[in-house]
């Protein structure tokens, strides 16, 4: 069975870093469309970044430049570095796993990421 495991959200003020971290197990990351989504309070969730099977990465225009996805295959974690936080990304951050065809996806718990001003 797949599980994802987020953590690394805390509180920040404005201008700081968080690094958020998801390990995967019951299926590898590399064969996987890994996305992180967020969603604020009252707003839809959203998507964030996303790796590709292959190791691209893809961003939010609201995020490109200060937040950057990463993955380590040996951890099977995927990751995401967060700088320059603004208020505006106060979230609860998920980790989402789809295998491209016909798969399931699959979700993390989510984990809170709060930016005061």
């Amino acid at each position: 069975q797949v599980q994802l495991v987020e953590s690394g959200g805390g509180l920040v003020e404005a201008g700081g870093s968080l690094r958020l971290s998801c390990a995967a197990s019951g299926s590898m990351i590399g064969d996987n469309i890994m996305r992180w989504y967020r969603q604020a309070p009252g707003k839809p969730r959203n998507l964030v970044a996303f790796i590709s099977r292959g190791g691209d990465t893809n961003y939010a225009g609201s995020v490109k430049g200060r937040f950057t996805a990463s993955r380590d295959t040996a951890k099977n974690t995927v990751y995401l570095q967060m700088d320059s936080l603004k208020p505006e990304d106060t979230a609860v951050y998920y980790c989402n796993m789809w295998d491209g065809f016909w798969g399931p996806n699959y979700w993390g718990q989510g984990t809170q990421v709060t930016v005061s001003s």
